[in-house]
């Protein structure tokens, strides 16, 4: 425990860099994500194929690349000086959205077309179809796969560490210049994000739990 307690400061500034990043990338992602999944079931050609366009190339990108692109190619491109923990929000953001929207694509595709026909003839407009009809019925199937995104989203921010961005990822390099052993600090680590891992997996149990009597 002395490698924890030796060192609380940097600790707490890794586990709040990795939490901020999660929840920051998290928050774009969802609000990305549905907004390109809603676009790829749209009746509109042009939305359909910039949604489809957008999770093909996103997606197939290592994530590493996307971190590079925000990193060196943006700030030039917009002559501006990009803080590394919004860098490392918005590439998480950016890239976990497609997933997002792939899951929420497949969760729009379990529920019966005839919902949305009903609700179109009722007179409602197509983003009324689909946040009224559509979207709160979708939630709930896409729950087990949409925490697994998330899951995988927590462990990507240690690529943040990369880029000068303090997380969870990049405390092995300080602790080692304090002299702790990083074996040590690798085993503590892993530690922690089972932990992590494990409180959302919780939350999953939770939500499915709740939404299965509320249907």
């Amino acid at each position: 425990m002395g490698v924890i307690t030796d060192n609380l400061d940097l600790w707490r500034d890794a586990l709040v860099g990795t939490l901020i990043l999660f929840f920051g990338g998290g928050a774009l992602a969802l609000v990305l994500g549905i907004t390109v999944g809603a676009m790829r079931v749209s009746p509109v050609p042009i939305a359909r194929a910039v949604g489809t366009l957008y999770v093909n190339t996103i997606r197939n990108t290592p994530l590493t690349l996307v971190f590079f692109g925000f990193a060196f190619a943006l700030p030039p491109l917009l002559e501006l000086r990009i803080d590394p923990v919004q860098l490392g929000i918005a590439a998480l953001g950016i890239y976990t959205a497609t997933y997002v929207a792939e899951t929420i694509r497949s969760g729009i595709n379990t529920v019966p077309v005839g919902q949305a026909e009903a609700a179109r003839a009722l007179g409602l407009r197509f983003g009324q179809v689909m946040s009224l009809v559509v979207m709160p019925q979708a939630f709930r199937s896409v729950i087990p796969p949409m925490m697994s995104v998330f899951i995988a989203l927590l462990k990507n921010t240690t690529v943040a560490a990369g880029f000068s961005v303090v997380n969870l990822g990049s405390i092995r390099a300080y602790l080692s210049e304090r002299g702790e052993s990083q074996m040590v600090v690798i085993i503590w680590v892993m530690i922690i994000f089972i932990a992590l891992v494990l409180l959302l997996s919780w939350l999953q149990r939770r939500l499915e739990l709740r939404w299965k009597v509320t249907r």
